[in-house]
């Protein structure tokens, strides 16, 4: 299954170096090729939770944070609502918070903000290119059925 592009190679090189002006491009190293590796497994169907991979969270506020360690816990095939996330913080009025953390995630999809529903297990909102679309099929690769729906793809 193929998931919808971004706008290409050149658009995420520009990107890229945007965001980390002082970094050059090069081969990765053993590290990082080990969680390419891991994530293209999960774009494939390979049940694996990523917890493996670490995360660089340099620049991330402590809120976002807690935010991130709770997503990582929701296991490949699973998923949980922004409400209930917030109550683990323990407020459900966080909900548009937690929401606004992951429109923010910069560690998609290792912290796994497609496994993170609205209220009602409806997808909401989803950053990355083709929207909640990609969110659906990213929850279709691991079989997730939220409210014991089928996948659709």
């Amino acid at each position: 299954m193929q998931l919808p592009a971004d706008n290409g190679e050149a658009a995420t090189r520009a990107r890229m170096q945007q965001r980390f002006p002082e970094l050059r491009e090069s081969p990765p190293n053993d590290t990082a090729q080990r969680a390419i590796t891991a994530t293209q497994g999960l774009l494939q169907g390979v049940r694996d939770d990523l917890c493996h991979i670490e995360l660089d969270m340099r620049g991330v506020s402590d809120f976002h944070q807690r935010i991130y360690a709770i997503a990582r816990r929701i296991p490949p095939g699973q998923t949980r609502t922004y409400g209930e996330i917030a109550r683990e913080l323990g407020d459900k009025g966080l909900s548009r918070a937690v929401g606004q953390a992951m429109g923010l995630n910069p560690f998609a999809p290792v912290v796994p903000c497609h496994r993170v529903l609205a209220a009602g297990n409806k997808p909401g909102g989803f950053s990355a290119g083709g929207g909640a679309l990609t969110k659906l099929r990213m929850l279709g690769i691991e079989d997730a059925r939220p409210n014991g729906m089928a996948s659709l793809f």
